[in-house]
């Protein structure tokens, strides 16, 4: 009887996608998802026939349309004088507390993303995409900094340290898990033709009846249905 090769699970299979949220998707793909999901948070992806790379886009567009980002304007000052303390357990304790004050739904959708980043990066042997490459590719959408204040661009590694350290200590920050024993990972070097890999941060632009609403009173109970 001849052998039959094992089929892996989509979900395991879009994990293992190289580049994932690093590289381009099909932007008229990712238009139509963004559209569909608009209509019907219940789309089925499959039926569409779209790439891994079309719905990562959808979905950092989606954090990018809103009209404030998930990580609330209020609490960045709180999160980068956390990020700066210089014992780990401290610093940690610090950022779980200040995370304790987003909005519930708020609260509720980030855990979502950074438990889905978590999940991606342990594939990074795989995929390539470590939690530092990660945060690389989303802090600027969850926290939307401005990024024409000079003063600013001294703190973008401290931004991003943010993410990537919440991405890394998921289990701490959202599961009562244990601190994780966390290493430097290399990350890989950069594809030799990298303009076709970067993913512009460029809002869908949608009609005025499917534009994102407000998050912390709109959203619905599975915002993320599109992964």
């Amino acid at each position: 009887m001849p052998l039959r090769r094992r089929r892996r699970r989509p979900t395991l299979l879009g994990l293992c996608t190289e580049g994932l949220y690093r590289v381009s998707g099909n932007k008229t793909d990712q238009d139509n998802i963004q559209k569909q999901f608009d209509q019907d948070h219940n789309i089925n992806l499959v039926s569409m026939e779209v790439t891994v790379n079309a719905v990562a886009g959808a979905l950092k567009a989606f954090f990018a349309d809103l009209p404030d980002p998930l990580i609330p304007y209020s609490l960045h000052p709180e999160l980068l004088e956390a990020a700066k303390i210089l014992d780990k357990t401290e610093r940690l304790h610090a950022l779980k507390e200040i995370v304790k004050k987003f909005h519930p739904v708020n609260y509720d959708v980030f855990r979502y993303v950074i438990t889905h980043l978590n999940r991606v990066s342990q594939q990074n042997k795989i995929n390539l995409m470590t939690a530092d490459n990660l945060s690389i590719c989303f802090w600027p959408t969850l926290m939307r900094p401005d990024f024409e204040n000079r003063e600013f661009l001294s703190t973008t590694k401290i931004h991003q340290s943010v993410v990537e350290t919440f991405i890394q200590q998921c289990q701490f920050f959202f599961y009562n898990g244990e601190i994780v024993e966390t290493t430097n990972i290399v990350a890989p070097p950069p594809p030799s033709n990298p303009g076709q890999l970067v993913e512009p941060m460029v809002p869908l632009q949608l009609p005025p009846p499917l534009q994102p609403q407000l998050i912390q009173p709109q959203l619905q109970t599975d915002p993320l249905g599109i992964i």
